[in-house]
């Protein structure tokens, strides 16, 4: 599959120049099981722990009956882990709730993969030369994205460092988001209208595959 190289300097395309990009990862034909998987696990594995709370026979308190049956002129308690005492036993209190699903490793690669291939399928697969900004100014990269047809929504994807310029002139505006290669995942992937990758972010993507 080629693609267009384009410049983020000038809003154009970068001399003509195209890109070849490997089917085996921008060429398969998206999956919508697979990918429900993966995002639902991604989802899931940001969930913390829920922690549980100390119940009756949990409590560490004395289990010897709190007085007489009969004759004290008090309530007939049995021990200080009832649940009506001061550090007493919650009564129904919540349980330990761990979310930690499991997803194998090859179906975690074949679906960002696929996501990949449904970005290029679809068209709203752009490849940049680099973030390089003239000014590094919000302003400037503002009136750039119109022109290259970012859309609404943009996840922007680099090599192993983040151009500085660039991530400083995108932390103002919310529809733009920027991460290196090895943080590239299904749900940021199909959570925004157009992916944006770097000459050096397909590089990194095709090593971590072919690796």
């Amino acid at each position: 599959m080629k693609v267009k190289v384009q410049s983020l300097s000038d809003g154009s395309a970068a001399s003509g120049v195209d890109i070849e990009l490997n089917d085996a990862i921008f060429g398969l034909e998206p999956r919508a099981d697979v990918l429900h998987r993966v995002v639902t696990w991604q989802l899931e594995k940001r969930r913390g722990t829920a922690r549980g709370a100390r119940e009756r026979s949990e409590v560490a308190r004395t289990g010897k009956k709190f007085g007489r049956q009969k004759g004290g002129g008090t309530a007939r308690h049995g021990d200080r882990r009832a649940p009506i005492f001061v550090g007493g036993g919650k009564a129904h209190g919540p349980r330990v709730r761990d979310f930690n699903p499991s997803l194998n490793k090859k179906v975690r690669a074949l679906g960002l993969r696929m996501a990949l291939s449904s970005k290029a399928k679809a068209g709203q697969l752009l490849v940049i030369e680099n973030l390089d900004l003239n000014e590094g100014k919000t302003r400037e990269l503002k009136g750039r994205l119109g022109q290259l047809g970012f859309g609404r929504t943009a996840l922007v994807i680099d090599g192993d460092a983040l151009n500085v310029g660039f991530a400083r002139a995108s932390s103002n505006l919310s529809a733009i988001n920027l991460m290196p290669a090895v943080g590239a995942n299904v749900y940021d992937i199909m959570r925004h209208e157009t992916l944006v990758l770097t000459r050096a972010a397909i590089e990194k993507l095709e090593d971590r595959f072919n690796g």
